[in-house]
């Protein structure tokens, strides 16, 4: 089992910033893949940032350039930082762990943080 814990959602003007913050209750060299998805109102789910095979990162175009994937491997923790918001970023964020277990492949997820950008 995974426990993930968000932080750092909120209420932020266009243009502004905010950090989310993921803390897993596992160590972080033991996920697979780690990433963060969203969800708006009335949309699926989608990926934002994903890292896969320890280094390789993927965001979706919609915020190539304004957020940034990062992790600390000591807390357990992954972030994303995300600059230049804009209203159509609002959204409840969800972090995810991708875990092989007993040769079968979890998925976890965390509470959802909601982000909402005012115009």
């Amino acid at each position: 089992q995974v426990q993930l814990v968000e932080s750092g959602g909120g209420l932020v003007q266009a243009g502004g910033s905010l950090r989310l913050s993921c803390a897993a209750s596992v160590n972080i060299f033991s996920i697979n893949a780690m990433g963060w998805y969203r969800q708006a109102p009335g949309k699926e789910r989608e990926l934002v940032a994903a890292i896969t095979g320890g280094s390789i990162i993927n965001y979706a175009d919609s915020v190539k350039g304004r957020f940034t994937f990062s992790r600390d491997n000591a807390k357990n923790t992954w972030y994303l930082q995300m600059n230049s918001l804009k209203p159509e970023d609002t959204a409840v964020y969800y972090c995810n762990a991708n875990k092989i277990e007993y040769g079968m492949i979890y998925d976890y997820w965390g509470q959802g943080t909601q982000v909402t950008v005012s115009s």
